[in-house]
């Protein structure tokens, strides 16, 4: 039934930007402090208490039309957006309306099957964030926590370019990754710096009207918008086949039992009774300021990924998913300056290390140990301290316990053993225990000197130096 259907998927990105203070006044925007304990009369919505612009959010959020492909307006204002919230002490919100900062922009998404699609977005707009309300589930209080009020925020608001929830997975992450690379948010999307309003609506394939969408607010994890948008696609399509029609309205998404549920109907734009903010002036920019900002942009992901190509060999694949995270190609190129191997760093960062990750449904960001660790760990494995199977144990327990690889292997016990009588020692007994195998072996069997070697590393623990296992077992079978 789904597949009479096309997914029409729009998404509003709010990221927090990473300027020390807030966008209308000098309070600091640092994550977890104790609540209400950063804040002034102007993010307190005191009377009397006037906002004065920030002019680190305006260069952040040029910097993020300037990465995406986007406009720069070089003539804008701020607008008063009315709406009440328990956490707004203003009762309205101050952000863009007509004239955003940034407006018909682009970037290039990679679809499953490898190509390549261009992704709209329509605009980019500067706002501040709104309070926390700190719900106590036993006694039914709720309380307010206006640290994050006036958080300086972008929204970037995507054309209705998006046909599948696979495919606002990889717009949503390299969203993600342009904005760590510039430097303008942390995008720590468990912090909630980076998060998501979606909008969904089906319509038949082929039709050219939209169908009536809704709106999944404030989400902060890939993996619960990729189910949403699953869930509330086949929702729509089944409501659509049994002759009902769909409302348009704001929905909640419950991760536990993986369902939407009703929070209220959707209001237009012009119910926010928006109007130019009275308190601020308008926001002109020079070409000469703009210019300044494009010219000193970071290295994107893109021409990372070129380098990585051309300078290090390394593969596509292996190339694009290093450089799709800041900190992940961060920490390569960290470590790889300590040790000189890439492909051996790059290998270990996609492999064990990014296995255990979706394992423990991590970001690359909140992986424990650095440059360092993870360039001794290579060391190790190139100077025959440990084996790979050691290192894999080593990695897990970085994981849990981070510090000096070398402290690791020596507090476990774990030091490969290259010692030629010990290792001789192991080969003869593994042989006398393994007769069939020296007879497959010598019928032409090559898996059986794979089958011996793995015995001979059960033997030692997966301590003993598999090269010198193969030349010792091939010298006593070609006998």
């Amino acid at each position: 039934m789904l597949n009479d259907y096309e997914v029409v998927i729009g998404l509003e990105v709010h990221a927090e930007l990473s300027t020390k203070t807030k966008i209308f006044c000098s309070c600091p925007t640092t994550f977890g402090a104790e609540p209400n304990t950063q804040t002034c009369p102007v993010c307190m919505a005191m009377p009397g208490a006037l906002p004065v612009l920030n002019e680190k959010v305006v260069e952040y959020a040029v910097k993020a039309g300037l990465a995406t492909n986007c406009s720069i307006s070089r003539n804008c204002k701020n607008d008063r957006k009315n709406y009440f919230y328990p956490d707004l002490p203003k009762a309205y919100q101050i952000s863009q309306f007509d004239k955003p900062l940034c407006e018909n922009g682009e970037i290039e998404i990679e679809l499953e099957n490898g190509e390549k699609k261009k992704i709209g977005i329509t605009r980019i707009h500067i706002e501040e964030d709104a309070g926390k309300l700190n719900h106590d589930e036993f006694d039914g209080n709720c309380l307010v926590d206006l640290n994050r009020a006036g958080v300086p925020l972008i929204e970037i608001v995507s054309e209705p370019d998006l046909r599948s929830a696979k495919e606002a997975e990889s717009y949503l992450r390299k969203i993600k990754s342009i904005l760590e690379y510039i430097e303008v948010s942390d995008c720590k999307m468990q912090e909630g710096s980076l998060r998501a309003d979606v909008n969904v609506s089906v319509r038949k394939k082929g039709a050219k009207e939209f169908g009536t969408r809704t709106e999944m607010k404030n989400m902060n994890s890939f993996r619960s918008i990729v189910r949403a948008i699953e869930y509330e696609a086949e929702r729509q399509v089944q409501e659509i086949e049994k002759g009902n029609k769909i409302s348009q309205e704001t929905l909640r998404w419950d991760d536990v039992s993986g369902r939407t549920f009703s929070m209220r109907d959707k209001e237009d734009a012009q119910d926010y009774r928006y109007f130019p903010e009275p308190d601020l002036v308008a926001i002109r920019l020079s070409e000469e300021y703009i210019q300044n900002i494009k010219d000193n942009l970071p290295e994107l992901p893109e021409s990372r990924k070129e380098r990585y190509l051309n300078e290090y060999k390394l593969s596509e694949k292996d190339a694009r998913l290093l450089t799709a995270s800041k900190y992940l190609s961060d920490l390569f190129e960290g470590a790889l300056a300590i040790c000189g191997n890439a492909k051996l760093v790059a290998n270990w960062l996609l492999s064990d290390i990014s296995r255990i990750l979706n394992e423990k449904e991590l970001e690359p960001d909140q992986i424990p140990f650095g440059e360092k660790e993870l360039a001794k760990l290579i060391i190790l494995i190139d100077n025959g301290t440990i084996s790979s199977a050691i290192a894999k144990k080593v990695v897990e327990e970085l994981f849990e316990n981070p510090k000096d690889p070398e402290e690791i292997i020596k507090e476990k016990g774990w030091i490969q053993i290259s010692d030629e009588s010990a290792i001789k020692e192991v080969v003869l007994k593994v042989l006398a225990n393994n007769e069939q195998s020296i007879i497959d072996y010598k019928a032409g069997k090559d898996r059986a000197l794979g089958f011996l070697v793995g015995q001979a590393m059960k033997e030692t623990k997966g301590k003993a130096n598999p090269q010198m296992l193969n030349k010792m077992f091939l010298e006593e079978l070609n006998k």
